[in-house]
């Protein structure tokens, strides 16, 4: 058995470009890059069939990185699996502002969820603007997106995968349907944290210039 750490990720990948192969996948990249990783996070070759992207959207996130970006997530579970160090290298930043007192006394006065209340708390702070925003948990943090969106508000990407029963599926369909600015989704009811982190610390990868065989 493998036990070195680069021997056991080169051979990951190995066996994931070889499953997508026979899977009949053939994908350009950089999009390549953002399903290996997803697939390689899930141990799902489904995702590959699930993962929708408007035109140039992952070129539009390996730039606004580039650029020194915010990335924005729903929830803490998302914002810990991003690689924050190769963020901070880029000169970006990272935001979940789901348990911030204001979003927690908003929600809790009026019953709008706390995940679409971060999303407005952070339009008015400046935060979206530019930013990739990662939704791996909440669908009416998505939502909120999206309606911002239908406001003005311009991120540089919207990383829309919530995972669930309730909304997630409608919520991606909604997203799929928005030209104004770029998005990645996954069909349907699967997505989840795991492949919010994954597709953003693709996007570093690729910003960075590192491959996905690469710790």
């Amino acid at each position: 058995m493998t036990t070195h750490p680069h021997a056991i990720a080169a051979e990951s990948f190995a066996i994931i470009r070889r499953g997508l192969a026979e899977r009949g996948h053939a994908f350009d990249p950089p999009l390549a890059a953002v399903i290996e990783r997803i697939v390689h996070s899930t141990a799902d070759f489904e995702f590959a069939d699930l993962v929708r992207t408007s035109p140039g959207a992952v070129e539009a996130g390996v730039d606004a990185l580039r650029a020194g970006c915010a990335v924005l997530t729903d929830v803490h579970m998302v914002r810990v699996g991003v690689n924050a160090g190769r963020l901070a290298a880029l000169g970006g930043s990272l935001h979940c502002l789901i348990d911030d007192p204001e979003v927690q006394a908003f929600a809790a006065a009026t019953g709008v969820t706390r995940g679409a209340q971060s999303m407005r708390l952070a339009a008015e702070r400046g935060l979206l603007e530019g930013a990739i925003v990662a939704i791996g948990n909440a669908p009416t943090a998505l939502e909120e997106v999206i309606r911002l969106v239908g406001t003005g508000a311009r991120p540089a990407l919207i990383v829309g995968v919530p995972v669930g029963f309730v909304g997630a599926a409608e919520s991606k369909a909604a997203l799929a349907g928005v030209t104004a600015v770029p998005w990645l989704i996954t069909s349907g009811r699967k997505g989840g944290s795991t492949v919010a982190v994954a597709v953003i610390n693709a996007l570093l990868r690729l910003a960075a210039g590192a491959g996905n065989d690469a710790l």
